[in-house]
């Protein structure tokens, strides 16, 4: 039998140390909310590949529709002979997504692939060339996907310059002490001193900021930046990437304030663990670049177009945006009990639906990244695959797949309870 400590050996001699693990167990085999490693250990999923597996590890009806698309047609680049299943997943996200407009869809592979393409539309369809992002923002590992994200370590240590025109303002987080009016004040005021209006192409934001701490921006405030982008021409992008797909209770976080955006950046649970990423928006804007100057070779594969069609029928027949916010519930409950009953270094405790968060302060109310690291470390020894997150590495997050059972789910939840207290 392979042992784990025989795969990390070959792994630090074959794999780039940049390639970070946050465990050295090597899966094996997983089922809907658990994986077993190489030497038969079972783990309870908290982290869901970062947000990938909302519909849980092989759902059956994803597999079928991988496999029957598997025996048809494998790739022929969308660009050289195009097929089906991505004209039909891009029908079906654009009528999914929030608008009344028409819309089109570009189909690529990964979050950070999206929100590149999604600047290049902006920047093609305004004339325009600088972008508004926000402190804590995570847009990917790209260059442009570095430039836009909010957080120096470990994303943009030793990796500038980076592309230029780029701008941050303050996210909304009252917890830290950061109104939605200190924000919109922040930002109205980088566009007197910093940035002429008129040359900002988009504002890209996320709704429930993902890597950046699971904050979720109020209402009123995306309200406000929808207002501010129509006065001055400006797009507004949303980056659906880890907020996507049932994970906060709605299709899409956006849709809990009422705004349309202009354009859309999604990945992750789209295709439940298959390689995929869109972009979908007003179909003028989307039409804004020539042919060829977007696309990908991978981009939009039959299998993983037919696996995101079957993910987004099992988030509609399974009923999983009322199941997220029952696990939303399940889990802030737990949260608020280990809290109460003496686990006083848990601390602001949030979630939007599916998607919760809490935490850890040292005795003088100081983030304490270092427990958070423990705990992680802690609780994947004991059976849970847990992660941290946020600008101040405190925050633990929870992405169980929305199709475990509360028993499953309470089983976890147990550990990281008996995992903290042994800190």
């Amino acid at each position: 039998m392979t042992t784990n400590q025989e795969m990390q050996a070959r792994r630090e001699a074959a794999v780039a140390r940049g390639a970070a693990n946050i465990t050295q167990f090597y899966a094996e085999k997983a089922s809907n909310a658990e994986v077993w490693d190489v030497e038969g250990n079972r783990y309870i999923d908290f982290a869901g590949g970062i947000g990938v597996l909302n519909v849980g590890h092989l759902h059956p009806k994803v597999v079928a529709a991988v496999e029957n698309q598997l025996h048809q047609l494998m790739h022929t680049c969308f660009h050289v002979m195009p097929y089906e299943p991505y004209v039909a997943l891009a029908e079906k996200l654009n009528s999914i997504t929030p608008g009344d407009h028409a819309k089109k869809t570009l189909l690529l592979n990964t979050g950070a692939e999206a929100v590149e393409n999604a600047v290049k539309v902006a920047r093609a369809a305004t004339g325009r060339s600088a972008v508004i992002a926000f402190n804590g923002a995570f847009h990917g590992r790209t260059m442009m996907g570095m430039a836009l994200t909010g957080k120096v370590a470990p994303y943009k240590v030793g990796f500038g310059p980076f592309p230029a025109e780029v701008y941050h303002a303050p996210y909304p987080n009252d917890y830290y002490g950061v109104s939605a009016q200190d924000s919109l004040a922040a930002l109205h005021g980088l566009l007197k001193t910093d940035v002429d209006p008129t040359r900002v192409a988009a504002i890209i934001i996320e709704p429930v900021q993902g890597e950046g701490g699971f904050y979720q921006a109020p209402a009123e405030f995306m309200q406000a930046i929808r207002e501010l982008c129509d006065e001055h021409g400006i797009l507004m992008i949303v980056d659906e990437v880890q907020s996507g797909f049932a994970r906060t209770g709605k299709m899409f976080a956006i849709e809990h304030t009422g705004v349309i955006p202009d354009l859309i950046t999604m990945a992750k649970s789209l295709a439940g663990g298959m390689t995929l990423s869109a972009l979908v928006g007003k179909a003028e804007l989307m039409d804004a670049p020539g042919p060829g100057s977007v696309g990908s070779t991978y981009g939009g594969s039959p299998m993983a177009c037919a696996a995101a069609l079957a993910t987004i029928e099992v988030i509609e027949e399974e009923g999983l945006l009322a199941r997220s916010q029952a696990v939303g519930e399940l889990i802030t409950s737990r949260f608020l009990a280990m809290k109460e009953n003496g686990l006083s270094c848990i601390g602001h405790i949030r979630a939007a639906g599916g998607m919760v968060a809490c935490e850890l302060f040292d005795t003088q109310g100081q983030p304490d990244a270092e427990k958070a690291r423990q705990l992680v470390a802690k609780a994947t020894a004991s059976g849970l695959l847990l992660l941290s997150c946020g600008t101040y590495g405190n925050t633990i997050r929870v992405l169980v797949p929305l199709t475990a059972s509360d028993a499953l789910i309470e089983e976890g939840l147990d550990i990281m309870e008996q995992s903290l207290r042994s800190l």
